[in-house]
């Protein structure tokens, strides 16, 4: 393509109706000012935090429910307001937000520490030092601080698959030792049987309250989606029907109100990309095949080591999209790939465990079919293209250095 074609590209662009007014509003990092169908767990949570607002220590919270149902946009709207009330009535209130499915932010006990070190005023170096040394300089930026500090640790079983949980312990340990300021944590989790592996001394101490959060259903994406785009598109870009494609597609997928405003999302970009006017269905086709690929493709790369192993396992047997193997099947092989990577194998629980999650996050299809008299076993395919089994392989093979 010459320059001036390049240029004419950008003129055309730059001269058509705009399809977005403003697309921050369909990013997953947004907060609106209201957010509907979660009354009920915004109003559970506030109950449990308002201790704060007396400077008291907070119970610590639990939650727990499936992608996109707006654990963190809750968690986040209702901490918000909290830190609103308190300046108003006087009171110290400060929170940390910590996603542990970051690289280099969280996914190591070193990084999470030095991160939540660095909120608080003191830097740590990147590595070095000994994690205990990291420890008294966290602790003495706390000692620093006054009021009540709320961390929000997000995706925290991802970080406790990595390093154990010996550093959640810790954390809950920590008011013995304070004076000026109280912690309270709030875990966020997509895992609802996360805390069944924790050790039973911090299981006790970080779960003082659960909060679950069910999946939308289809009428209550689309009030979503309706709220949404009233800022995020100009008048009259909408062909009728987008939104409820969008919705249900969604609905299909545990109610996930993050995969439908990435589906609206990407549908104008497909149509803004084609040098189309209106959003229509055929740009929500569109967008689903992207997202599709584009999520599974993430959601593999943010994976721990071990689930990383298993789904190089499962694509080792399934050659082909019609391809099915049973979960007895797979943990031998496991064992060999294990030798390959140089890994500790994980028992055959918890790799049935992590077959569960890959289930959930929408990476593999697991059908529980009876034996009869030998009991019940479970049948495993993949849940992505041929393409994507290539894709996914070839990051897989890079990342072992086969």
């Amino acid at each position: 393509m010459t320059q001036q074609t390049i240029q004419n590209l950008f003129s055309n662009y730059l001269s058509k109706k705009p399809i977005f007014s403003n697309k921050k509003v369909l990013m997953s990092n947004y907060t609106p000012d209201t957010v509907p169908h979660r009354e009920n767990q915004i109003n559970q949570l506030g109950r449990i935090i308002l201790p704060a607002l007396k400077n008291e220590r907070p119970s610590n919270v639990f939650i727990y429910g499936s992608t996109g149902t707006g654990k963190t946009l809750v968690t986040n709207y209702v901490l918000n307001e909290l830190v609103i009330a308190g300046k108003q009535n006087n009171t110290k209130i400060s929170t940390i937000y910590v996603n542990c499915k970051m690289k280099r932010v969280a996914d190591t006990e070193y990084r999470f520490l030095a991160f939540l070190a660095d909120k608080l005023g003191k830097k740590v170096p990147p590595t070095g030092l000994p994690t205990d040394q990291v420890y008294k300089i966290f602790f003495k930026a706390l000692e620093e601080q006054e009021g009540v500090l709320i961390i929000i640790i997000d995706e925290i079983d991802s970080l406790v698959d990595k390093v154990g949980d010996d550093f959640l312990y810790n954390l809950t340990r920590i008011n013995q030792d304070l004076e000026n300021v109280k912690v309270a944590i709030i875990g966020i989790s997509n895992n609802i049987s996360f805390t069944d592996y924790l050790d039973a001394r911090v299981k006790s101490s970080l779960s003082e309250e659960d909060l679950i959060f069910p999946p939308y259903n289809a009428v209550q994406l689309q009030d979503i989606l309706q709220e949404r785009t009233k800022i995020a598109f100009s008048e009259g870009i909408l062909e009728c029907g987008v939104n409820q494609k969008c919705a249900a597609l969604a609905a299909q997928e545990h109610g996930d109100a993050r995969r439908a405003l990435d589906l609206l999302r990407v549908a104008g970009e497909m149509a803004e990309r084609n040098g189309d006017e209106i959003i229509s269905i055929k740009h929500v086709d569109m967008a689903e095949e992207k997202v599709d690929t584009d999520r599974i493709l993430e959601v593999v790369k943010t994976q721990p080591k071990q689930s990383k192993a298993i789904i190089y396992t499962l694509l080792s047997k399934i050659e082909n999209e019609s391809d099915k193997i049973l979960t007895g099947d797979v943990y031998n092989t496991y064992i060999a790939t294990c030798k390959k990577v140089i890994l500790k194998p994980l028992t055959q629980r918890r790799v049935s465990d992590i077959l569960s999650e890959l289930d959930m996050l929408g990476i593999i299809n697991a059908k529980v079919i009876s034996n009869g008299r030998y009991g019940r076993t479970r049948e495993i395919s993949l849940a992505f293209s041929k393409d994507l089994h290539t894709k996914i392989m070839d990051f897989l093979k890079n990342e072992f250095y086969f």
